[in-house]
């Protein structure tokens, strides 16, 4: 760019002492000499003037010598001029195409950049999407585990249940052989009565140890009975901790079933899990009715605890009556000695 009040003036004293220093005094080096300031066209231009001028006023003074020298200089400086020129115009359109590859770079890193951001929110979604699959399955199997268990609690309350009808059923029959025993020493009793009176002692020695048995044999069918209670209370307090349990399965069910549905977006695993889901509802469903029948087994063993008892009550009130049997015995033994004593006096 020319600087402000570049003169032609300013521009012969740069050539003139370039001349003077023995150098040649082109564009460039006047340009040096000025500081490097001054357009170079500008500079030409004066150049230009000053060796018009120079020609005009010498004439046909100059020497031939001087005047080739004159012609190589000026022709060395449009040479050099024009070499700036394509230099010049080389470098601005090298230049562009420079800053213009320099865009399209960083439109490309922008767009790599973009492209790197969108990858790794992809894999991070993935990532979630892998995590939450897992964890659906992992809920999916441990509550598999869980009704599987429940399955195996129901079957054990089953077998308790069985063991507690097979407990009564033998209760009975005790209870049976202790009436036929009953039965047996009444018929016993009555027999007796009619035979001598010697007898009487051992009759009623052999009733008291009779006695003795059947109060042997209800006192341990009192703790049976007692026992069979604190069976049926454990049951009870097992059948509502049951209970509870189911309530909690059912609520994780509801849970799992709330996952199950957010899960639809996962066309193929959803059918799946869904599937298995349906399974776990069905063997639910067993499992109540499972639960069902161990109600109804418990109402019949209440129902048959409660006959225990009757039979029980009516048990101590023949034994009660066995008590008067003996006490009437008691009067007519004493009555037998004191006839054999007085014969003797």
């Amino acid at each position: 760019m020319a600087r402000a009040g570049l003169y032609k003036s300013d521009v012969q004293k740069a050539r003139d002492a370039l001349r003077a220093q023995g150098k040649h005094p082109s564009v460039d080096a006047v340009r040096v000499a000025l500081g490097n300031t001054g357009s170079k066209t500008t500079i030409h231009r004066y150049l230009k003037e000053l060796e018009e001028e120079e020609g005009q006023g010498l004439g046909a003074k100059v020497a031939v010598s001087d005047a080739l020298q004159d012609l190589v200089g000026r022709l060395a400086g449009r040479l050099h001029d024009e070499a700036e020129a394509v230099v010049a115009e080389a470098k601005q359109q090298f230049d562009a195409q420079l800053q213009e590859r320099g865009q399209a770079l960083e439109r490309a890193q922008q767009e790599a950049a973009a492209l790197s951001a969108q990858l790794q929110g992809t894999e991070t979604a993935l990532h979630n999407e892998k995590t939450s699959h897992a964890a659906s399955r992992q809920a999916l199997a441990d509550r598999a585990t869980e009704v599987a268990q429940l399955g195996e609690r129901i079957a054990g309350l089953t077998a308790r249940l069985a063991e507690h009808e097979a407990h009564a059923q033998s209760l009975e029959q005790k209870h049976q052989h202790a009436r036929e025993a009953l039965e047996h020493y009444r018929t016993s009793v009555k027999d007796q009565r009619d035979q001598e009176q010697r007898r009487h002692e051992h009759q009623v020695q052999e009733l008291q140890v009779a006695l003795r048995q059947a109060n042997e044999v209800l006192t341990a069918k009192n703790h049976e009975l007692v026992q069979l209670n604190r069976d049926n209370g454990q049951w009870l307090e097992r059948h509502s901790r049951l209970e509870r349990e189911l309530a909690q399965v059912r609520q994780d069910a509801d849970d799992q079933r709330k996952e199950l549905d957010a899960l639809r977006l996962t066309a193929t695993e959803h059918q799946t899990l869904q599937t298995r889901w349906a399974q776990d509802t069905q063997a639910l469903e067993v499992v109540r009715a499972e639960l069902v029948g161990a109600r109804a087994d418990l109402a019949k063993e209440l129902e048959r605890r409660e006959q225990a008892e009757a039979d029980a009550l009516r048990a101590g009130v023949r034994s009660d009556t066995l008590e008067q049997v003996l006490a009437q015995l008691r009067p007519a033994q004493a009555a037998g000695s004191v006839g054999k004593k007085n014969p003797a006096t």
